[in-house]
């Protein structure tokens, strides 16, 4: 006979946190955001910490290498998405290994005999007004020259003028040799007045521009996700079908920790693909498995050796698992079920697995019932996909609203037919998800900053400063429709900017 549950499973909006006594010392600036990545012995410290619980979803739309330089600059980690070849995932990977606070590898450069047109079309794409300009028109190539605004007037100059006729000459740049530290740039930057220094090897070829204002903005993100060489943490999606394949050269890239990437995680394919990596890499290799939505998926993915567990089945706005195939469970009761698993497996075994809730948040303070129910970090998309250092086109919409382009990975525009798989033909056979649009939101920090600081000040009103305080002590209600409504503006005609001429 088939299992019934006979409890209806609940979402994060039927939840409120009720408040506990607010000490003294509950203040926003006490809070500790910092979260275990990957599992630990009782007694000691994960390998991997966190130091905001955030993660960026492991799709086409949301995590490239801007995404996950940014992120971790902030304090979180990145998956990069893995459909999409070997190489060019490796390849993104190293660009965030290599990338140094405040050193930007140039993603706008021409080759010396184009010309003023490609200058504004390039300009007109990126919105960057600093071009290198290199013997070969990429980014390491021979600097031969620098072109910015002040370079040409578009009211005089033809279109058709070579760049070599109007760039700033390499032997007129003031420039920085590699090896520089960021201070010492700085220092040549203010010396000289300049707004951009190029930093050129022994063979004159460009490695990274500084600019002025990336000094401060190194200085203002504290919270920077480093490894033990100073270099940003970087983490990358995998599936169960290229595995051989794809591990080594993400290790090669220098990949801190690899995440099986599956709506269904409860399957044989990925205790194999585990076991796999395991045994043939060693316990330093760390890898993340999912989703599951129940204890039963929980325990598997523990015994497989799981260094940390994802849970949510059809949660995601994008996501239509459970409109096309009916499995899922509401992320709250599938947060808590898994979660008290955890904790059992823990007081067993000594062994604590990190859990990761991905989908089903629409609000801020959905990341605060997430982590009061037990989840260690959140892991995001459509939040990241709005903001400017999301892979998806920026398109106007409507006038003058602005939008990002946001596609799911069972989508036909992703064709991620490995996330799906069932070990079955190579290909996708039914939509899982949606192509659509999401709020332009702007910079990535700027919306950060704000979430973090909401969910630092509701730890407070629940007295706590740190997440395991939160999820020893949070009390929380279930509630109903209309107290939902309650919750919100109502019963009043809310005011625009345009209502009244003055």
């Amino acid at each position: 006979m088939a299992q019934y549950y006979t409890e209806p499973s609940r979402t994060f909006s039927e939840y409120l946190l009720i408040p506990n006594l607010t000490r003294k010392d509950c203040i926003p600036d006490n809070v500790s955001l910092k979260t275990p990545l990957v599992k630990f012995k009782k007694g000691e410290q994960s390998s991997l910490m966190l130091n905001l619980p955030f993660a960026s979803a492991i799709m086409q739309a949301v995590s490239d290498h801007k995404m996950a330089i940014a992120l971790a600059r902030s304090g979180g980690i990145s998956f990069i998405y893995g459909s999409q070849p070997i190489q060019s995932q490796a390849e993104m990977v190293r660009k965030v290994k290599n990338y140094k606070a405040g050193f930007v590898v140039s993603d706008s450069n021409l080759k010396p005999d184009q010309t003023l047109a490609d200058v504004v079309a390039l300009t007109k794409a990126t919105g960057h007004s600093t071009i290198a300009i290199t013997e070969d028109g990429s980014p390491s190539g021979k600097l031969m020259g620098i072109v910015t605004s002040r370079d040409y007037r578009l009211s005089k100059d033809p279109l058709n003028l070579k760049i070599k006729d109007f760039m700033t000459p390499f032997a007129s740049l003031i420039y920085g040799r590699d090896g520089l530290t960021l201070s010492e740039a700085n220092d040549l930057i203010w010396e000289h007045k300049l707004n951009c220094l190029p930093i050129i090897d022994e063979k004159q070829n460009l490695r990274y521009l500084v600019f002025r204002k990336d000094y401060t903005d190194h200085k203002e993100n504290p919270l920077e996700l480093l490894d033990a060489h100073k270099r940003l943490i970087a983490g990358a999606g995998i599936n169960t079908r290229d595995y051989a394949e794809r591990v080594p050269a993400l290790l090669d890239a220098g990949v801190d920790a690899l995440c099986l990437d599956s709506s269904d995680g409860f399957s044989e394919w990925q205790s194999d693909t585990i076991k796999f990596i395991k045994e043939k890499y060693g316990p330093e290799v760390k890898v993340g498995a999912g989703n599951v939505v129940d204890r039963d998926g929980f325990l598997y993915l523990a015994e497989a050796g799981a260094d940390f567990i994802k849970i949510g089945i059809g949660g995601g706005s994008i996501c239509i698992t459970r409109e096309q195939k009916g499995i899922g469970r509401g992320q709250a009761t599938a947060v808590i079920e898994v979660a008290k698993a955890r904790d059992e497996y823990f007081e067993k075994t000594g062994m604590y697995i990190p859990l990761c809730s991905d989908g089903g948040i629409v609000h801020d303070y959905h990341m605060v019932l997430a982590l009061a129910m037990g989840a260690d970090f959140v892991m995001l998309g459509r939040y990241f996909a709005r903001f400017d250092e999301s892979p998806g086109r920026k398109v106007r919409m409507g006038g003058m609203n602005y939008v990002k382009e946001y596609w799911g990975e069972g989508s036909n525009r992703a064709r991620n037919w490995q996330r799906y798989d069932l070990g079955g033909s190579g290909k996708l056979s039914f939509e899982e998800g949606v192509d659509s649009y999401v709020p332009y939101a702007g910079k990535l920090k700027d919306n950060l900053d704000l979430t973090v600081g909401k969910i630092k000040s509701t730890m407070c009103n629940c007295g706590a400063l740190t997440i395991p305080e939160l999820q020893k002590t949070a009390r929380m209600t279930l509630v109903s429709s209309v107290s939902i409504r309650e919750g919100g503006a109502h019963d009043v005609i809310l005011k625009k900017d345009n209502d009244f001429e003055s």
